[in-house]
């Protein structure tokens, strides 16, 4: 997985030499890698200059250590970053540390890109409950043992005071995600975590407004 992330790095490392600067840039782990943004912009009346540098397995601190190929050499006049979901997934996962490192990548946002609009997304909800076809739920217990939708609210209220401490936007967009119960409704996730593009077509009226 190491290698697999190094060598997206080394990817965008080559494509953004040829890419436009100065436009919009999304970063953070799968769950933004994974967003289909462009394909489901082409239905819209305006057309949006997207770069998705999100990449699976993220850290907070992988972010950090990448932040040249994901973020500035692209000079983003927008940026939207969705990333931590992965350090609360981990056995040792603390909210503090996850609060320090995002703290950081916002600092060096600020001070390498001080004329970007930045917004700071909220974490999706998961769904532990419900079965899904092609995973295994019992492989899923270990990651479910720490990210749960409590966990993620009380992050998502950190992040929301950490956005507002660095003067950027948080922004929800989980509004028609979730079921009654507050968990992310299954018929959108194929683990309980990731989405299908119809989950993400939610995320993407939600995002519309601030693109």
């Amino acid at each position: 997985m190491h290698d697999e992330k190094q060598e997206k790095v080394r990817k965008y490392n080559i494509l953004n030499q040829l890419a436009l600067k100065g436009q919009t840039v999304l970063a953070g782990s799968s769950l933004m890698e994974f967003f289909p943004i462009n394909e489901m912009q082409m239905k819209l009346e305006t057309r949006y200059c997207i770069f998705n540098r999100g990449i699976a397995g993220y850290v907070t601190a992988d972010l950090l250590a990448s932040m040249e190929p994901c973020i500035f050499e692209l000079e983003p006049s927008k940026l939207f970053i969705n990333i931590g979901t992965n350090d609360i997934s981990a056995p040792d996962y603390r909210l503090e540390h996850l609060l320090a490192n995002y703290d950081e990548i916002l600092t060096q946002v600020a001070r390498r890109l001080p004329d970007c609009r930045v917004f700071v997304m909220a974490y999706y909800p998961v769904n532990a409950k419900a079965e899904f076809p092609f995973v295994l739920k019992a492989s899923m217990e270990e990651v479910f043992q720490h990210r749960t939708n409590e966990a993620i609210r009380e992050a998502n209220r950190a992040i929301e005071r950490l956005a507002a401490k660095h003067n950027y936007t948080f922004i929800d967009v989980n509004e028609g995600l979730t079921d009654k119960e507050g968990n992310l409704k299954a018929e959108f996730s194929s683990d309980g975590i990731h989405m299908y593009a119809n989950g993400y077509a939610v995320i993407m009226d939600n995002l519309l407004p601030y693109l």
